[in-house]
């Protein structure tokens, strides 16, 4: 039995997950969609006002561009590290970090493009509820 040849793909994407982060994010590039091996790559809207779950990506790195808006993100063991993201940055977090993105914006939404090293939308998300109080 032969194996098709890997081809290239167009994502027109029209479709969503609500993420266990508590996000709602834009299907794009993963497994689930694409078939990919090493990556996932997905829109993120974060209405205002909205912040995740605290989290981290267990043994995988994340990439994150801000498109518009202004986020922030406490990140750390106890999260105990903060930042601020405008339209036009670049964010990274290192695998295994806890970090608990959020929209301090009353008005209006942060919009985002996130990549990950996990090609599967959702396996490597590991909630850490301990840290939901701490911000």
């Amino acid at each position: 039995m032969s194996q098709s040849k890997p081809s290239c793909k167009l994502i027109s994407s029209t479709g969503s997950y609500h993420g266990k982060q508590g996000f709602d994010y834009q299907s794009a590039i993963s497994a689930e969609t694409v078939g990919a091996k090493a990556l996932c790559m997905h829109m993120l809207t974060i209405p205002p006002g909205a912040r995740a779950n605290a989290h981290m990506h267990e043994n995988h790195e994340t990439s994150i561009y801000v498109l518009s808006g202004e986020g922030a993100m406490w990140y750390g063991d106890n999260l105990e590290e903060h930042m601020v993201a405008k339209a036009g940055d670049f964010i990274y977090i290192p695998a295994g970090v806890p970090h608990l993105p959020y929209n301090p914006s009353e008005t209006e939404p942060v919009i985002a493009v996130l990549a990950r090293t996990d090609p599967n939308e959702q396996e490597s998300v590991v909630l850490l509820p301990q840290l939901d109080n701490l911000r």
